[in-house]
């Protein structure tokens, strides 16, 4: 279900719990899947070195939003559904343009609060380390919440 490309440094362990049986469970719910691809360096997971978040300097990564994944998180929002990102992956994807539609690029946007998530409404997520951007951006989700 995840990592159908080769190019990340990081394995993509948020959704793993998500079982065929679960997926299953979801589909019937009438719940929709819309992929996103972003190769995560080993930037990631490196600990800020500064306190003040504006001064940190993010990695860049390569992404991907299919037409496809855009269409359905489009139809989602206008139809007043929730969208749920499964990994600050996705997150960090779908906010790299600044605006949602079909792109591929790199991308360095280091999401913290008082970031307003425009895409997504909920966030799973798995333990991130202290002082990490992915501490930032679950706390970014949490600021607004």
């Amino acid at each position: 279900m995840y990592a159908q490309q080769a190019g990340s440094e990081a394995a993509p362990t948020a959704g793993l719990h998500f079982t065929d049986v679960v997926r299953s469970a979801l589909r019937r719910k009438g719940v929709q899947r819309a992929d996103v691809v972003l190769h995560v360096g080993a930037g990631t997971f490196r600990p800020m070195s500064v306190a003040d978040p504006r001064e940190h300097v993010m990695h860049e990564a390569w992404f991907s939003v299919p037409s496809q994944t855009a269409d359905v998180i489009t139809r989602a929002t206008a139809a007043g559904g929730a969208v749920w990102a499964v990994g600050t992956t996705s997150v960090r994807a779908v906010g790299a343009g600044g605006r949602l539609s079909a792109t591929d690029g790199e991308t360095s946007i280091f999401i913290h609060p008082p970031y307003r998530f425009q895409f997504v409404d909920h966030l799973l997520t798995n333990l991130h380390l202290p002082k990490s951007t992915l501490v930032m951006l679950v706390a970014a989700r949490a600021w607004f919440s």
